[in-house]
């Protein structure tokens, strides 16, 4: 029943969209408006993707890291060293 619905998901992103260098978008081409300003500076704006690799990664990241630290109880570890009191 699951391994139907991941499936299905997975179909449904792959058949929605097109992937291209910077994640999954509506079209296999980003419009994308390259200029310099009166600097010289060199400026790149580019249309949002349905799904960005670079969001993905981190998330992933992040995930794996919570993931870890659950594992290992880092959060207990962490205590503060109790003081002696000197007479």
């Amino acid at each position: 029943m699951y391994k139907n619905i991941i499936f299905l998901i997975i179909t449904l992103i792959f058949f929605s969209g097109c992937l291209n260098k910077r994640g999954i978008s509506a079209t296999y081409y980003n419009d994308c408006t390259e200029y310099y300003d009166a600097r010289g500076y060199y400026h790149k704006t580019c249309d949002e993707n349905l799904i960005e690799f670079s969001d993905v990664k981190e998330g992933s990241k992040k995930a794996y890291k919570a993931t870890v630290d659950y594992i290992t109880f880092s959060e207990e570890v962490k205590k503060e060293p109790v003081r002696k009191v000197v007479w």
